[in-house]
């Protein structure tokens, strides 16, 4: 049984699953076979390793106990290749564990022939690096959004020794926001080295974040906030982190930690389920590799986690609208700490913005058709259903309703368009508005 150097472990995980998504839909010649006697073996690894460092022990022994008992059943007897059995008998694992850690998979020879020579260790390692730097190491986008709210989603957590630069650029770009939104529905977890980095952003003195227990050594590791970041902090800024059921691992961590911290809000959908850190095993003879939970977290404040139960968020919204509502909060808590009147205009344009968003409305095609005109520079067109907008020689834009007279548009945030009408209900004339409060108007001059 062997260990992953550290870049290759980020592979197993795609590697068990792609195996376990293919089954065995391939020739079985083109694939491991596995006879009753490996089945056995493999079985056999498996609850050794179970039993040598699974976080908990009696649930180690009971899924031996269950998977072997299925052997004796005949239960495996068709299962004739290595993807086939392995993904049945991860599927009784966790009928007992219930941990969604717990992997167990095929191994193509050729990649596990990569995976453990030592011959080819550092072009592992190297290939991987490579990959994750073409990724970004999944920073997907960075935003600075009207109202100076921050936005970043990043969709998983790679080991700070390679994401650090990354993430600290992506920290300096928004340490002048006054709310930072952090967007993990997507993300499925990682390394808590970098939670650990992120996090010392949020706090000026050292936190302690979280702590592992491991049940193999029996010992405890700490994860506290960095006495020292690149950069500014952001201990001031309103955090907001958005969730979702795909939300799992290290990005629970995170969200978890700052739920028991207090220093921001969660919204959108309760989490996965999945506090175990884990380590990967590989069973070189036999073409099984292993995703081994080897502990528990355990939060310095609520003194468990959120294994099984996932993270609840403290606004509970469809995670599909989880972006917009932690956007409407932010604005909202900014406008009430500002006296400043010019400011409170331009969050008032966001909220409207936003609350029209969450609250879609829908015009008329007949009144719309009435909009239609030249009014000075600016135009009214109607196509296909939708009312059109441009002011030359700008390029066209599609109107979209926030009211039945008032209208924004995908390309632009800072400017809206409003049909004023007169007593009988005709259009008169356009008002563009602005989002630091301005407005200018152009009288209708034509027909259609």
């Amino acid at each position: 049984m062997r260990r992953l150097p550290r870049t290759a472990a980020f592979l197993l995980p795609a590697i068990l699953f792609a195996a376990s998504a293919a089954k065995a839909q391939a020739p079985t010649d083109e694939v491991v076979p596995c006879d009753a006697a490996m089945r056995a073996e493999i079985i056999d690894s498996v609850s050794a390793a179970l039993i040598q460092t699974y976080v908990f022990l009696d649930v180690a022994q009971e899924m031996g106990r269950h998977v072997r008992e299925r052997l004796r059943d005949g239960a495996y007897d068709n299962l004739t290749t290595v993807p086939a059995f392995t993904q049945i008998l991860m599927q009784d694992l966790r009928s007992i564990s219930h941990d969604r850690h717990l992997r167990v998979g095929y191994v193509p020879p050729e990649m596990m022939a990569r995976l453990t020579s030592e011959e080819d260790a550092e072009d592992v390692e190297r290939e991987q690096a490579e990959a994750l730097a073409r990724s970004n190491y999944n920073f997907k986008k960075i935003e600075i959004m009207p109202g100076n709210v921050g936005y970043l989603r990043f969709d998983s957590f790679v080991d700070a020794s390679l994401s650090g630069p990354t993430a600290i650029a992506a920290m300096n770009f928004l340490a002048n926001t006054d709310a930072l939104i952090i967007d993990l529905r997507y993300n499925g977890g990682g390394s808590p080295s970098l939670i650990q980095l992120i996090y010392s952003y949020f706090f000026d003195e050292p936190t302690h974040l979280n702590s592992f227990y491991v049940r193999e050594t029996d010992e405890w590791e700490q994860f506290w906030t960095q006495a020292h970041v690149e950069g500014p902090r952001m201990s001031d800024v309103e955090l907001y982190v958005l969730t979702s059921r795909r939300t799992f691992s290290g990005a629970e961590e995170f969200s978890y930690n700052m739920k028991n911290l207090e220093r921001g809000t969660l919204v959108g959908d309760t989490t996965g389920g999945g506090a175990h850190p884990v380590n990967q095993r590989l069973f070189e003879n036999l073409y099984v590799g292993m995703g081994l939970p080897f502990g528990r977290a355990v939060n310095p404040i609520s003194g468990t986690n959120w294994e099984g139960v996932g993270v609840i968020p403290d606004v509970a919204v469809p995670s599909e609208d989880a972006l917009d509502h932690a956007y409407l909060l932010a604005v909202r808590k900014l406008k009430e700490n500002t006296t400043d009147e010019r400011r409170i205009a331009s969050l008032d344009f966001v909220v409207a913005g936003l609350e029209a968003t969450l609250n879609p409305v829908s015009v008329g095609e007949a009144v719309l058709r009435s909009y239609v005109g030249n009014y000075g520079p600016r135009r009214l067109t109607f196509e296909s259903g939708e009312l059109w907008y441009r002011r030359a020689p700008n390029p066209r834009m599609r109107a979209i309703p926030m009211t039945e007279t008032l209208f924004r548009f995908d390309e632009i945030d800072y400017f809206r368009i409003e049909v004023v009408l007169d007593e009988s209900g005709q259009p008169v004339k356009l008002v563009g508005h602005y989002e630091d409060g301005t407005t200018d108007e152009s009288p209708r001059v034509g027909g259609t």
